[in-house]
């Protein structure tokens, strides 16, 4: 029992500490779920004015309407869709009726609709308030050559195209006709790998505890093939 009492502690231990992770993901997961549920509510809710001075984190996905014209300037993004393919987000540089300078993320457009002309054009948007994250160290540096860009750095924007540095997701958008398909803001690109966590290191507790089990097994067989 001597020889089986370390090996057998060390097994319960490393099971009780993967079964604890495994719970603290499922928490977790209830947590995200509610931030999620959160965060689409408050995309859906009735729009506003936009904001004199909004701040990135309380007003992001803030739900607002704008009322002005976009001015011909714009950068391209470059993005993706499922099912449809490669193409561009276009960013516009938007005055308001009140003569603010702001960015608006108009929507997609394919790749063959790079060179269409896009001129000024008097809008009415809906949409959110976001500042995406999508910078980092394999993001290509923006070719403003050809207006194309491969984040949307809002404060890079702005400086860019000479605005605040607000952007607006189009969610809605009258006014003018093909300009852009509005790709809205969803909740869609957070993301909530908790429930894999939790069956991972599930997993790993039930591996863990056939190994331990095997384990045990070869070392009781093998004394009692000793003292045979």
């Amino acid at each position: 029992m001597k020889r089986i009492a370390l090996p057998l502690i060390f097994g319960l231990v490393g099971c009780i500490v993967l079964v604890g992770l495994g719970l603290w993901q499922l928490q977790r997961l209830q947590w995200k779920e509610a931030v999620l549920a959160e965060i689409s509510a408050r995309i859906v809710a009735a729009p506003v004015a936009v904001p004199a001075d909004p701040d990135p984190e309380a007003d992001r996905y803030l739900p607002v309407v704008a009322t002005g014209r976009t001015t011909g300037e714009e950068l391209l993004a470059l993005v993706s869709l499922k099912q449809v393919g490669a193409g561009y987000r276009v960013i516009s540089a938007f005055e308001t009726v009140g003569g603010r300078r702001i960015l608006l993320d108009e929507g997609f457009i394919r790749t063959t609709e790079r060179d269409a002309p896009r001129p000024a054009a008097a809008l009415e948007v809906t949409g959110n308030l976001h500042w995406p994250d999508e910078v980092d160290g394999f993001t290509p540096d923006p070719d403003l050559a050809s207006k194309l860009i491969f984040s949307r750095d809002v404060p890079f924007l702005a400086e860019t195209l000479g605005t605040e540095p607000i952007l607006i997701i189009a969610r809605e958008v009258s006014g003018t006709a093909n300009r852009a398909t509005p790709l809205p803001v969803t909740t869609t690109g957070i993301p909530n790998n908790h429930l894999g966590y939790a069956v991972q290191w599930f997993g790993l507790a039930l591996v863990w505890a056939g190994m331990t089990g095997f384990f045990l097994w070869r070392m009781t067989r093998a004394n009692r093939e000793r003292q045979t």
